[in-house]
């Protein structure tokens, strides 16, 4: 039974995905997709044909720092429920996704990562922790 993590963003999405065991994450990819969700959910299609066992979708909301949903938590929420309409047999799930970019950043400025693939890889590493949030809480 794997999981896989989602952080849905404006053009870019982070893919992260559990090993086999549902036991740790891993980052898959960051999809650039400029807002053409048509686009991501053929990128899932083929991920899923890869991932056959992956039976739980998760996606990070996005709320500000009081709890409240922001604009992009209605956009996200559109897409959420893209996602039941077209993988109706997989548990899609939210999780909190507060703060998992700055995590990102942090881990990506103490692992001394080259400001120039920060853009190419901030996204996954926040998949990552948002897949890890939701393992932990499980």
């Amino acid at each position: 039974m794997r999981i896989l993590g989602i952080d849905y963003g404006d053009s870019r999405v982070g893919i992260a995905i559990t090993d086999a065991l549902g036991i740790t994450a891993q980052g898959l990819e960051t999809i650039s997709y400029n807002g053409n969700d048509k686009v991501l959910l053929k990128r899932l299609d083929e991920i899923f044909e890869k991932y056959t066992d992956v039976e739980t979708i998760v996606v990070g909301m996005p709320f500000n720092m009081n709890g409240t949903k922001t604009i992009r938590a209605e956009i996200t929420e559109k897409f959420i429920h893209k996602l039941k309409c077209k993988y109706n047999k997989k548990k899609i799930e939210t999780i909190d996704e507060r703060l998992t970019t700055v995590a990102a950043h942090k881990t990506m400025n103490f692992l001394d990562v080259n400001k120039n693939k920060k853009k190419e890889i901030v996204d996954t590493i926040s998949a990552v922790y948002i897949l890890e949030m939701y393992i932990n809480k499980i």
